[in-house]
């Protein structure tokens, strides 16, 4: 029988930061050049390497969670499904990189986008999630494989 708390236990000593995006790195609907890929248990996990650029993005992961809850008809108080939190962290990602001016692409890197959307707007709140919104809800996750 397999021991899922034991997993908990381990996977929370193996990650010393805990990316907000690791769902969209491990759909690889992004990318990021602060993450690093463990093994645990035979299952895939992620961990940050940079606590300036986790902290901006646990930051700018809040704030998607924010915006998109009228977007993608999430009521505050409930728990978000897999499937919205995937649109939020891909669309979220991918929505940032157009309303930056960049060519939208499967291969994102999160943590620099994050870092020149700082140098742009200057603060995480200013980013123009208007724009950011279209991004998540025209985001479709890809379909399992039969």
């Amino acid at each position: 029988m397999y021991n899922e708390e034991a997993y908990k236990k381990t996977r929370d000593a193996a990650i010393s930061l805990k990316c907000p995006f690791e769902r969209a790195l491990l759909s690889r609907c992004v990318d990021c050049s602060g993450a690093r890929r463990l093994l645990l248990a035979e299952r895939e996990a992620i961990t940050c390497t940079d606590p300036h650029v986790n902290a901006a993005c646990r930051t700018f992961h809040a704030a998607l969670h924010r915006n998109a809850l009228f977007a993608l008809r999430i009521d505050p108080g409930e728990r978000w499904p897999f499937g919205k939190e995937i649109r939020a962290q891909c669309g979220g990602v991918l929505g940032l990189k157009e309303a930056l001016g960049h060519e939208v692409s499967e291969k994102t890197d999160t943590a620099a986008l994050v870092t020149e959307g700082l140098a742009c707007y200057g603060d995480i709140e200013d980013f123009p999630y208007s724009e950011i919104m279209r991004g998540v809800v025209h985001y479709q996750p890809r379909k399992r494989r039969p």
